[in-house]
């Protein structure tokens, strides 16, 4: 028997302009670090090298900045709004790094429904998150806007 795969995710037409959802939190690690580089290829010394940056204007090494992204990315779908409802990552339509992620900071994500669009041809919409990642500091990171297809609500639902 096959399971059916249950939508946890809220449908377009739930999603409410100026609604506000904070993700879980994540610390980030030496390994993530070391991971990033590996997947991207990425070994710039101000990622890898401890020694060489000492000197440098952080003292310390810094995550990846496209690495911060894609876990804002994990934890935007940790927060269970897009699971099983998501169409499509369609764009990120701004995007600014404001701070440096060390090794040992932890990151969370506030996003905020900014606006929709139906669209049903595609069978849903289109949504545009903001999203704050911010430090244990409650300071900023990065934000930005990202765009996002959305699935309708099943008729009869």
């Amino acid at each position: 028997m096959a399971l059916e795969h249950v939508n946890k995710g809220i449908y377009f037409e739930e999603f409410v302009v100026g609604k506000q959802v904070v993700s879980p939190a994540r610390t980030i690690t030496e390994a993530d670090i070391v991971s990033f580089a590996g997947i991207s290829g990425d070994y710039t010394s101000i990622h890898t090298d401890a020694e060489s940056v000492k000197d440098g204007p952080f003292g310390q090494r810094v995550a990846h900045g496209l690495l911060i992204v894609s876990i804002a990315s994990g934890l935007a779908a940790r927060t269970g709004i897009i699971e099983g409802t998501v169409l499509a990552f369609r764009e990120i339509k701004s995007w600014k790094f404001s701070l440096p992620v060390f090794i040992g900071d932890t990151v969370h994500v506030i996003m905020e429904v900014k606006e929709k669009k139906a669209l049903p041809r595609l069978g849903g919409g289109s949504v545009n998150l903001s999203l704050d990642i911010r430090n244990q500091d409650d300071k900023t990171v990065m934000k930005g806007i990202w765009h996002v297809l959305i699935q309708s609500k099943p008729e009869g639902s």
